[in-house]
């Protein structure tokens, strides 16, 4: 086991935390929101996000976890969340919603990685909003990626592990 203050290394890909990253986000949406998540099958099911949440991991494992997604979805999250209709929902409901939602599955991914529960800590959520952004991390580890669809609509889910 890994002492709690030693960083995890970054030179290993950490493509087998994939299964659990998927289900940590999985268990967030059947929990909070009453939804399925199912796998998108092919790379059309991954629209470009206009609303991305993301969640600093500090101290064992340094990096960030990203949830990128449509306004609609995001809508739909935030509506699903606080119980009230569609229409109801305003902009700063739908960015403190989907930015819960990504602060939620980053805690229960890093309490599914062995010995990392007390030894990572999360920053508060970030939302960025707008249909011209690009997220750029200054790491050299290729990030773990993962599309799935949240009520027939792309949600992209992305773990950038610096250390």
């Amino acid at each position: 086991m890994t002492p709690v203050n030693q960083p995890l290394t970054a030179s290993h890909d950490h493509h087998d935390w994939i299964p659990m990253l998927e289900l940590a986000t999985q268990e967030v949406f059947e929990l909070m929101l009453g939804s399925q998540l199912v796998k998108a099958i092919t790379p059309t099911d991954r629209a470009p996000a206009n609303i991305t949440g993301m969640v600093g991991l500090a101290g064992q494992l340094c990096g960030v976890l990203s949830i990128g997604c449509d306004e609609k979805a995001a809508a739909l999250m935030a509506s699903k969340m606080l119980g009230v209709e569609l229409n109801k929902v305003g902009q700063s409901e739908i960015a403190d919603a989907l930015g819960e939602v990504c602060n939620m599955a980053a805690g229960n991914f890093k309490n599914k990685i062995s010995g990392l529960g007390d030894g990572c800590m999360l920053s508060p959520p970030s939302v960025i909003q707008g249909g011209d952004y690009n997220i750029h991390s200054m790491t050299e580890t290729p990030s773990l990626e993962i599309s799935l669809l949240f009520e027939n609509m792309p949600l992209h889910v992305c773990l950038q592990i610096h250390s």
